[in-house]
């Protein structure tokens, strides 16, 4: 979780806005990540590149542990 909050405060313009909400399912962990509105489209950025390489930073990282990892973004 620490992780994935200062990637995405690095990213938008109001970083104090940024919430991160981490829940465990079994073999898989979910991120619900929310934002300021007008700091949504810099978090998805063009064609959703940003918001893939988010993910699959986030899987990588729980890829040792065999965990499955689900990012969500909630503007």
């Amino acid at each position: 979780m620490d992780l994935l909050t200062y990637i995405v405060r690095e990213l938008v313009t109001k970083p104090d806005e940024v919430r991160v909400k981490e829940t465990n399912r079994g073999n898989t962990v979910i991120f619900e990540l929310a934002v300021a509105p007008e700091d949504t489209g810099k978090i998805i950025g063009k064609n959703g590149k940003r918001a893939q390489a988010i993910r699959a930073i986030m899987k990588a990282k729980y890829a040792k542990s065999g965990k499955r990892v689900i990012v969500d973004i909630v503007g």
